[in-house]
């Protein structure tokens, strides 16, 4: 996809001063491949204030001009959601490398066009999930694969937390697309995609509604063509959880999948926290869970480093690998927008009967909203043949050793995904 020579140290800039940015520049420093040498903000004020408070060399008071910039060869977008298209698309029109983070887009039409411009640009277009370059995760795709479970039947995915400071909080802003879903629920979502392989044929939701009009709470079933199933549970008025139980038919894998990991229980000067990943190798409760460990740190710096690598050797295979990936994400949680349009649209008619009628007009804070969506058929995903070698290539030797057995699995789980 990237036609450029790559750097031995990948310079990347980032667009906006949000506090997630603060954490990436911080977890990133310690990288050998990767270093953060621009800032962007929409003042210039605050943009030289960023940039001398996180120890970085340049600042910009517009994004236009960092993209114009030839110091950098990347840009890192953690803006809201809302923006992430328009400005990898102009990152890459500029001849940007694109980290960008979840969800990459509201929808797969949008998805489709930052890739376009990505591929147009000669340039690579990755979704940050920081899970996603954990050696955990592969790890987790390596038993899969390997059959350590048999073949995947069901999953279960959560994530959710209590949304701090909701009157101000970007996540309860439909105007910038805000909610549980695209929020929280890209989580376990995108698990769910990278070890089913493709995208489901159905989803059945329930979602509960924030006076904002996002969506503050969702459950959902996801229905595939040969039966399986998924749950995934998102929420941002609950005690924070994350957890995953992928069921096989000879074992279960139980994972946190979280973002950042350390090996210490306590003490880490960032809170980060173990993150279990266990399996079972058997059918009957009375076999026990092996405990797996891995490497642990910031996903922020996997993901970068990851990122510098598929750039500095063109590894297109494993960019279109997660391209895919996200090309269905983006999919399914567009039903979201979709669903909220109509929602938006049912309560203006109620207003409407309201004001012409006499009676007791009741909230609709606590509202479930039930819809089930019939899907068009997507693409079944990558083969086994368009995976890249490794999952993840990271540093860790054991991640190296779980490629292949985990694009099996994937390249299974996608023949089955073809619908009838």
């Amino acid at each position: 996809m990237s036609s450029t020579q790559a750097p031995s140290v990948l310079r990347l800039g980032i667009l906006g001063g949000a506090n997630i940015a603060r954490q990436f520049t911080r977890d990133v420093r310690p990288s050998k491949t990767v270093r953060v040498v621009a800032v962007a903000s929409r003042s210039a004020e605050n943009a030289r204030a960023f940039a001398e408070a996180n120890d970085i060399e340049k600042s910009f008071g517009t994004y236009d001009s960092m993209l114009a910039s030839q110091d950098i060869d990347a840009v890192y977008i953690p803006l809201p959601n809302s923006l992430h298209a328009e400005w990898a698309i102009k990152a890459a029109e500029h001849g940007k490398h694109i980290l960008c983070e979840k969800p990459l887009a509201l929808d797969r039409d949008e998805a489709e066009r930052m890739f376009d411009a990505a591929d147009r640009n000669g340039v690579m277009l990755l979704e940050s999930f920081p899970y996603y370059f954990q050696p955990q995760t592969a790890e987790m795709m390596s038993l899969i694969g390997e059959g350590a479970i048999g073949d995947v039947r069901a999953i279960q995915a959560s994530f959710g937390f209590t949304v701090g400071n909701p009157g101000a909080n970007i996540r309860m802003k439909p105007e910038l697309s805000g909610g549980a879903l695209l929020d929280a629920g890209s989580y376990p979502l995108s698990l769910i995609r990278i070890v089913m392989g493709c995208a489901p044929q159905r989803v059945d939701a329930i979602a509960t509604w924030a006076d904002s009009n996002v969506d503050i709470s969702l459950m959902a079933t996801l229905i595939y063509a040969d039966g399986r199933r998924a749950q995934v549970s998102c929420s941002m008025d609950a005690a924070n959880h994350r957890h995953a139980t992928i069921i096989g038919t000879q074992g279960t894998i139980e994972t946190e999948y979280l973002n950042h990991t350390s090996d210490r229980t306590s003490g880490h000067p960032y809170g980060y926290l173990p993150s279990q990943l266990r399996v079972r190798r058997g059918i009957p409760n009375s076999v026990a869970f092996d405990l797996v460990t891995s490497e642990s740190g910031s996903g922020f710096l996997f993901a970068a480093e990851s990122f510098a690598r598929m750039i500095a050797t063109n590894d297109t295979a494993a960019i279109e690998y997660y391209a895919q990936a996200s090309l269905d994400n983006a999919a399914m949680l567009a039903r979201d927008h979709r669903e909220r349009a109509r929602r938006e649209e049912r309560h203006a008619l109620k207003r409407q009967r309201r004001s012409r009628a006499v009676g007791r007009v009741t909230s609709h804070r606590d509202e479930a909203q039930r819809l089930t969506i019939t899907t068009s058929r997507y693409s079944p995903g990558t083969t086994s043949d368009d995976v890249p070698a490794v999952l993840q290539q990271s540093s860790s030797a054991a991640i190296s050793r779980s490629s292949s057995a985990c694009l099996a699995g994937s390249s299974a789980a996608n023949a089955r995904c073809v619908g009838p």
